[in-house]
């Protein structure tokens, strides 16, 4: 009787693990579902400014000039496409004069090993090491002033976008 009860106790324990399992795929599955609807309304395209004017251009309000103010959004939008269009292309030259500086080294320092011994090999590597500071000095600061001048085109754009935000909105202030 007892081996009875310990079998019956082991189906019920098997049975209840499946009915868990399925209702554990189930729920997965359903999840899996509204995952996948999600993932495909964030794949959807953002619209167009054009698109977003025509629709803010159906509700008529008064006084409030929808084209200018989706104009001026589109033209910030360019504005900062811009500056990261810049802020790219300088961070790109500014990496590959950086590979030129350590392959030109790469070259001194073969070369300054090759001459290593000998007997004027001292006064040799004084003048070198003399030299090496100069050059480590001059390429940093040309490597500086190309970081700065990226920079400062990059921030030119959103400049000269802010100043003109400005002119417009004391235009729109003077006409009240």
């Amino acid at each position: 009787m007892a081996t009875t009860r310990r079998t019956t106790a082991k189906s019920a324990g098997k049975t209840a693990r499946k009915a868990t399992t399925k209702t554990a795929k189930s729920a997965a599955g359903a999840t899996g579902k509204a995952t996948s609807a999600a993932g495909a309304k964030r794949t959807m395209t953002m619209p167009s400014f054009a698109d977003l004017g025509k629709l803010v251009g159906n509700f008529k309000m008064p006084g409030v000039d929808v084209k200018a103010i989706v104009e001026s959004q589109r033209k910030d939008m360019e504005a900062l496409a811009e500056a990261n269009r810049q802020a790219y292309e300088g961070i790109k030259a500014l990496a590959k004069r950086r590979n030129e500086i350590l392959q030109e080294a790469l070259g001194e320092w073969q070369a300054a090993m090759k001459d290593a011994t000998g007997k004027d090999a001292m006064s040799k590597n004084a003048e070198r090491a003399k030299q090496g500071v100069k050059q480590a000095i001059d390429r940093f600061r040309e490597l500086a002033e190309m970081e700065a001048e990226t920079r400062r085109k990059s921030w030119k754009v959103l400049q000269d976008r802010f100043q003109e935000n400005l002119q417009n909105l004391q235009n729109v202030l003077k006409a009240k």
